[in-house]
């Protein structure tokens, strides 16, 4: 029978000692980048992986990490609960994927099961939640990365800089003479408001436009509510020439009720998604969008739990860079 490979093993093909391996495993020293990348190089290629229950009889926890988001069925969270089991996999650790369907009381449900079950680490979406609701982790000592547009209190959080990808789609928007814009935002009751929609409304003043309030409807971030907001938008006195989404999710959902209406997209009316998920350059025309990369979210969250279980105490935010990306809905 195979012997299992040690950090020792590792240490010793790489020639460096066993501290520099474990920190670059934890994260909890900065090493140099052509060494890092040496004992990664190692630890694939012997099979190495972090002996779990060994370390779950010396910490108390389990290998287990939950990722807690409002609809899996949104491939932007597939695709961040994919890097983020990646970048996880060489601690030993394993992601649970939790969906809330965007309700608090599943939210809080989830965060309690987490400390009931002694997971590792929790990563989460919130949507609903609030910043006090994640006192439970703290207390019960479990490292927590919040992944959110908005500040959340005294936590590790991975938020988005979107700012000038949505000037960009400003000016795309109005460089095409399109001055009515519209928002098919999320609803008024989310954790933090709306930064999207806010962003956007300060922006379009900057460019000789508005986003009045007659032309923002609200609804769940979902297909179907993309559909009906659309629907609302363009039964308004007056009917906007370009809309924005909260998500892209919401903007098919647009496209959908576009098509059902005989609207034509951008001719009538440009639509901008944001997130960019994998569906947006399939989906017909393909969508305009904001592109906030779920990989980088995702590595960006692992990079941060590996920092809180190496030891890291001082609270860190992490900021990713969004990027406007044209396509044919303008």
């Amino acid at each position: 029978m195979q012997e299992r490979v040690t950090m020792a093993d590792v240490a010793r093909v790489v020639g460096v000692s066993t501290a520099t391996v474990s920190y670059v495993l934890s994260g909890k020293r900065a090493v140099a980048p052509a060494t890092r990348t040496a004992v990664e190089t190692a630890i694939a290629e012997l099979g190495f992986t972090v002996n779990s229950a060994a370390r779950s009889l010396r910490t108390g926890r389990t290998s287990l990490v939950a990722l807690i988001v409002p609809d899996i069925s949104n491939p932007f969270f597939a695709q961040l609960a994919a890097t983020l089991q990646e970048e996880l996999r060489s601690l030993g650790l394993h992601v649970v994927v939790c969906n809330t369907g965007a309700r608090r009381d599943e939210e809080r449900a989830l965060l309690a099961e987490a400390v009931q079950q002694r997971f590792a680490g929790v990563v989460i979406t919130p949507f609903r939640l609030l910043p006090r609701d994640m006192e439970t982790l703290a207390d019960a000592g479990i490292p927590a990365v919040v992944s959110a547009d908005v500040d959340f209190g005294p936590v590790d959080l991975v938020a988005p800089d979107t700012r000038a990808a949505t000037r960009q789609a400003l000016e795309r928007v109005t460089a095409a003479q399109r001055r009515r814009i519209a928002m098919i935002a999320g609803p008024r009751d989310a954790t933090g408001g709306d930064p999207r929609l806010e962003l956007l409304r300060t922006l379009a003043r900057q460019f000789g436009t508005a986003l009045p309030r007659e032309l923002v409807v609200r609804g769940e971030h979902t297909r179907e509510a993309g559909a009906a907001g659309f629907a609302e938008l363009m039964r308004r006195r007056y009917r906007p020439d370009a809309v924005f989404c909260g998500n892209d999710v919401i903007a098919v959902g647009a496209l959908d009720k576009a098509r059902e209406m005989g609207i034509d997209i951008p001719g009538d009316v440009a639509l901008v998604g944001h997130d960019d998920a994998s569906f947006a350059s399939l989906v017909r025309p393909q969508l305009t969008t904001i592109r906030y990369p779920a990989e980088e979210v995702g590595r960006a969250a692992a990079q941060l739990l590996k920092e809180r279980l190496g030891g890291r105490s001082v609270h860190r935010t992490v900021r990713v860079r969004a990027e406007f990306v044209a396509r044919a809905s303008v």
